[in-house]
């Protein structure tokens, strides 16, 4: 993806804290203001539907594929697992947020988790240094996890929740970037060759274990959000060099993972406590005779 208009920038800026708002809300339950605003849906088809009727600023990115490492794009092209997308599809569920005056579709928060993890863990993120949570945190950056249409500002379409230009969709094997199931497959699969590219250009340089890693971190938004040639002007040291835009992108994808690590964190806690009240029962029950 190349630079996105200044206008996008300032949205995906202002959605990246408006995520994690949401996800607070829906950690703590639907209380306050927002909580007319939220209501269970049903469909990846609706979402689908929306995804084709809006239209708002995007993101361009497309490199040659004789400059893809033949791996990644290897990995896309393999049979489509569809056994394993209609059970992940069966099991998300869909909120409406507003965004402006428009009312829009979003995975709740479970089912971004889950939809992240699949595709981290079909990618092999872990392999270059990544996790379920950069997936999360991507996809945050992009589009705050609303499916929609956006356009690049020479006009090429950006299509669906991971914000794919139709001929990046092709090189990836993605069959309908308005799924999104599919894209956040592809974008996983993307971010595998991105993570190879960042940890290319940290080589040899000498960095702590910390910085390699929000380094490696920042090259991969800067690999998904810039063409080839706005890539080739990043060193590792000169990220505030680079477009408004695309440090915003840095910006929002770490908020993205932040939060992402939080739910889980929230998620294991809730499951201790089941554990720990269910073996208290368990022993009040046999010391009961019950």
């Amino acid at each position: 993806m190349t630079s996105a208009s200044v206008r996008w920038a300032a949205y995906s800026g202002a959605a990246g804290f408006t995520t994690v708002g949401l996800a607070s809300l829906l950690l703590i339950g639907p209380k306050g203001p927002m909580h007319d605003q939220l209501a269970l849906q049903s469909p990846p088809r609706a979402v689908v539907a929306a995804t084709r009727a809006q239209s708002d600023a995007g993101h361009k990115r497309q490199a040659p594929a004789a400059q893809r490492p033949a791996t990644a794009v290897a990995a896309s092209t393999a049979p489509v697992a569809n056994d394993h997308y209609e059970q992940l599809r069966s099991r998300l569920r869909w909120v409406q947020t507003r965004i402006g005056s428009d009312e829009l579709l979003t995975p709740d928060l479970h089912s971004r988790v889950l939809l992240a993890k699949s595709a981290a863990e079909r990618a092999g993120l872990d392999e270059v240094g990544l996790s379920f949570m950069d997936v999360y945190g991507i996809i945050s950056a992009e589009t705050s996890w609303v499916p929609r249409m956006g356009a690049s500002k020479d006009g090429t379409p950006n299509l669906g929740i991971a914000q794919f230009e139709p001929a990046t969709a092709r090189l990836l094997g993605l069959r309908n970037p308005n799924d999104p199931v599919e894209a956040i497959h592809a974008a996983a699969v993307l971010m595998k060759e991105a993570a190879q590219w960042s940890a290319d250009r940290l080589d040899g340089l000498k960095l702590g274990a910390g910085e390699r890693a929000a380094k490696l971190r920042e090259g991969v938004s800067i690999y998904y959000n810039l063409s080839s040639k706005g890539r080739a002007r990043w060193n590792v040291h000169n990220t505030r060099q680079l477009p408004r835009e695309t440090q915003l992108h840095i910006l929002n994808a770490r908020l993205g993972a932040e939060e992402a690590a939080l739910h889980e964190a929230q998620m294991r806690a809730a499951t201790f406590r089941r554990q720990h009240d269910d073996a208290v029962i368990t022993a009040g029950n046999a010391a009961s005779g019950g």
